[in-house]
């Protein structure tokens, strides 16, 4: 049956072409950095040459771990390097786009994060930018690269599972906010900062709905401000729909993260397993029951790579690629601005209680 799956293990495949690699440099060397950009970059043979960090100890603590043989003094300094073409800016969502902008007018290709600009005036500023000077910007969506949902939607577009009708996520887990204090005091925050994972997964499986419906609300004595518990419906051209339900309130132990996608011949599921037991987790499920396969029942995909770090990999290798031969990232910039308007969009149904339209 291993066979079956060949061309899914291929579209799955997240090596970086050696002929691709270039120097990177990270601005940031917070904890996601340490335990998923860095980790990640070396598995894939990619040359980390330096990063900054406003906290120079904690700068040199990370370089020092994963082998960084340079800490920039400043920001100034790391963008005067010529020998940094690529750069992968990790820091708070506020911070990013002058950052990206000042990276853009030095002349770095971008690896952005998620949320990539607060609005998409913002956005459409640092895309017009990068396309004057000839450059290009990937966002890190990676749960696009994490094995099991980069399965799925091969599967789904090698038509598996016939014409798709419904892709849902359900997530119900107990979150500490408190390591991030901004995020603490963040108004938005699960659409904006944990369901956007799932919604972009979703936009690059199914497209762009039409029409978005979003209810949320916090808990009872919760830390953060923001909501902690959304239910986002998306409605699609033709018969699809999808569901992103997500709690950060589990109070009994018993967490659930997984996805499903239907389809008119078939179906796909799975879990999200670094949400079982985060930041460590456990590997990632995902099985197929199709009618156009040689096999009854449910056929378990060989999944081998977790989501972190192994899916950070993905966007900067689809960044170098496109650097390389003049393509687009996976996602890029442009892409991704369709997220942005999604996360938009679910936060004006949360406040007004209507659906709303993506035109």
């Amino acid at each position: 049956m291993l066979d079956v799956f060949a061309p899914i293990a291929a579209a799955c495949d997240i090596r970086v072409e050696p002929g691709h690699r270039l120097p990177i440099a990270v601005v940031g060397a917070g904890a996601i950095v340490d335990v998923a950009h860095l980790p990640a970059y070396r598995q894939a043979g990619l040359t980390v040459r330096g990063l900054f960090d406003l906290d120079p100890e904690r700068a040199h603590e990370v370089a020092r771990r994963h082998g960084v043989p340079t800490v920039y003094g400043s920001l100034d300094e790391l963008l005067a390097d010529p020998g940094v073409r690529v750069l992968d800016i990790a820091v708070a969502p506020g911070a990013q786009p002058e950052i990206a902008l000042r990276a853009l007018e030095a002349g770095k290709h971008l690896l952005c994060q998620k949320p990539f600009v607060p609005d998409e005036p913002t956005g459409e500023k640092l895309i017009e930018t990068a396309e004057r000077l000839g450059l290009k910007i990937a966002v890190n969506q990676q749960l696009r690269y994490d094995e099991g949902i980069a399965a799925a939607r091969a599967m789904v577009g090698a038509g598996w599972i016939g014409e798709p009708t419904a892709m849902t996520f359900t997530v119900d887990i107990a979150t500490d906010w408190a390591p991030w204090p901004w995020l603490v005091r963040s108004e938005r925050l699960e659409i904006m900062y944990h369901s956007i994972h799932y919604l972009d997964a979703v936009r690059s499986v199914l497209g762009d709905p039409e029409t978005v419906f979003c209810a949320g609300g916090r808990t009872p004595g919760q830390l953060a401000a923001g909501e902690t518990r959304t239910m986002s419906t998306l409605v699609f051209p033709g018969n699809a729909r999808a569901l992103v339900h997500a709690t950060h309130e589990n109070r009994t132990a018993d967490p659930r993260a997984t996805f499903r996608v239907d389809g008119s011949e078939g179906s796909i599921r799975g879990t999200l397993g670094l949400l079982y037991d985060y930041p460590r987790g456990r590997p990632d499920t995902a099985e197929v029951n199709s009618s156009s396969l040689p096999t009854d029942g449910w056929l378990p995909y060989p999944v081998t790579r977790r989501w972190i770090p192994d899916a950070f990999a993905g966007p900067m290798a689809s960044l170098l690629s496109a650097v390389a031969d003049g393509g687009e990232p996976f996602p890029s910039a442009r892409d991704n601005l369709g997220t942005i308007r999604l996360v938009d969009r679910l936060y004006a149904s949360m406040d007004s209680g209507h659906s709303m339209s993506m035109e």
